[in-house]
């Protein structure tokens, strides 16, 4: 059993990547007992949920780009809420210990002789590998584990050790990776790791919302690319457009919508330039198998209206109705 919570004591707690259900019963337990809660904005509101009605909670911000606080206000205020006496919970997405910035954290509670603790969290990685249903290590395989992040100031190359991470024999998890997705693979790359090296993608783990999909290290910057929030990119036939396909595009939230022919239409999206084609008239399979292969191997998919993926060898070689998705739409 922990010792209670005391007065003027400062956690720094573990939310864990956003599934309120990942929370250890310790964390939870800090939660419910705290004064107040200082959080992160990439805590999951499943987790804030669960703050008493009677426990004050602070937001200090902290997303990539669009900081609230800076990290010396972070320290201040909760040094100065301890130090009123109050139970505090410094409370971070993840582990406090993995990119969270706990040391500056600690280091301002000690020299304020302030009583901190941590309370872990499951990591973003542990979660993603979950949610994909893969280990992190494989005996014989991947017997290193290495956790980087690839998240800069004001973007840019991450000043990583390329030589030192491109090793076939580890797992490498890349944390805020997808904007330095093209400074990864190259970097990787030039130090020697195969371009058909597997990666996987994932995007709000352990969440309802989340994704996943599964590349090669020489596609990563396609694959990353992303969808504008304000709508998709949709590309359809030049040729063949009905008002089936009319009709369902009226469901969509389109920010530009163009026309192209062939297959060319597959690689627009595998290039990231376009997010979606949907194709409701006749085509053959010989028609999508070329294009088809190169939208897969860059992450996306093409899958029938009832939300099979499209296969090839049916009897007669006719294709039925399909929608072709970029990797992140």
């Amino acid at each position: 059993m922990s010792a209670a919570f005391a007065k003027g004591t400062v956690w720094l707690v573990g939310a864990g990547p956003g599934d309120p259900d990942l929370l250890t019963r310790k964390a939870e337990r800090l939660i419910a007992t705290a004064d107040i809660v200082f959080h992160d904005a990439l805590v999951g509101p499943g987790v804030l949920a669960l703050v008493p009605p009677s426990v004050e909670l602070v937001s200090v911000g902290k997303r990539s780009g669009r900081h609230s606080k800076d990290q010396r206000t972070i320290d201040a205020l909760i040094v100065e809420a301890a130090l009123v006496g109050r139970r505090v919970v410094r409370l971070k997405g993840g582990d406090p210990s993995i990119f969270g910035r706990s040391s500056e954290e600690l280091e301002a509670c000690h020299a304020a002789g302030v009583p901190v603790h941590i309370c872990p969290g499951i990591t973003a990685a542990s979660a993603a590998a979950a949610d994909l249903g893969l280990s992190l290590t494989l005996r014989g395989t991947a017997r290193r584990l290495t956790f980087v992040t690839a998240h800069t100031k004001r973007g840019g190359v991450p000043p990583l050790d390329w030589a030192a991470l491109a090793d076939p024999q580890a797992t490498l998890a890349v944390y805020m990776g997808k904007a330095a997705a093209p400074h990864v693979s190259a970097g990787l790359i030039a130090a020697g790791l195969a371009p058909d090296t597997p990666v996987a993608l994932v995007e709000n783990a352990s969440l309802p919302k989340g994704s996943q999909f599964r590349t090669r290290l020489d596609l990563l910057p396609i694959a990353a690319k992303t969808a504008d929030p304000a709508g998709l990119v949709v590309i359809a036939s030049r040729s063949h457009r009905d008002a089936e396909t009319d009709a369902y595009l009226d469901t969509l939230n389109i920010t530009s919508l163009t026309s192209a022919g062939s297959s060319l239409k597959f690689c627009v999206i595998a290039m990231g330039e376009a997010d979606i084609y949907p194709r409701f008239g006749p085509t053959m399979e010989w028609d999508t198998a070329a294009g088809h292969a190169v939208l897969a191997a860059a992450g996306g998919s093409v899958k029938t209206l009832d939300g099979v993926d499209l296969t090839y060898g049916k009897s007669g070689f006719c294709n039925p109705k399909f929608i072709a998705w970029g990797c992140r739409s």
